[in-house]
């Protein structure tokens, strides 16, 4: 079975709209240099519109030596690989206040855990419904470029939309089911 790669999935873009596969990110065609520009930011859009199982991260954070001028006693340097901020704080616990700022957080904490989406660039470590969802994003956002076809274009950014979808449900079913609660006005009718 081949690697799967940022190289991989948009040579299957490419050919999905009857192009020449790379590669290389570094060819020198046209093709190649399209994928490079524009495939990192599709990848790092995709990862952040949902806490895949693949792209979450935590992480304690210890706070810089530099405290905040006023406001707030600490300051912690987030991680350089954050995309997405998904929780401050323990699970099960109340977060504690925060302020995020740039790329820090200012908190009156010492110790801050963390939990947030990540740049993952091992496509290898992706779901398998997430890996053919981005040949599509990546297909549509190329597809105009290489076949000069604003209808195809269309019609791929509606199966995207809908593989994004299916691919979401998907990587939410594999984690257990969270129980809300704090129901004010439903617990207030039993007690």
């Amino acid at each position: 079975m081949a690697t799967v790669s940022s190289v991989s999935i948009c040579s299957n873009a490419l050919l999905t709209l009857g192009a020449h596969p790379i590669n290389d990110f570094n060819e020198n065609t046209e093709h190649a240099r399209l994928c490079a520009n524009k495939y990192p930011t599709l990848r790092d859009d995709l990862l952040r519109k949902h806490p895949w199982n693949c792209a979450v991260k935590r992480v304690v954070l210890a706070p810089s030596t530099t405290a905040p001028a006023f406001g707030w006693a600490y300051s912690f340097t987030l991680p350089g690989d954050v995309l997405r901020i998904l929780s401050v704080g323990m699970d099960n616990q109340p977060a504690p206040d925060y302020q995020l700022e740039g790329r820090s957080i200012l908190a009156n904490t010492s110790v801050l855990p963390l939990r947030y989406i990540w740049r993952n660039e091992d496509e290898a470590s992706w779901d398998s419904a997430m890996i053919r969802l981005m040949e599509m994003i990546v297909a549509a956002e190329l597809a105009y470029a290489v076949t000069a076809s604003a209808t195809l274009q269309a019609n791929l950014k509606n199966e995207a939309e809908f593989m994004f979808r299916q691919a979401k449900a998907q990587d939410g079913q594999e984690n257990p089911a969270q129980e809300l609660g704090g129901y004010p006005s439903f617990e207030s009718r039993f007690y």
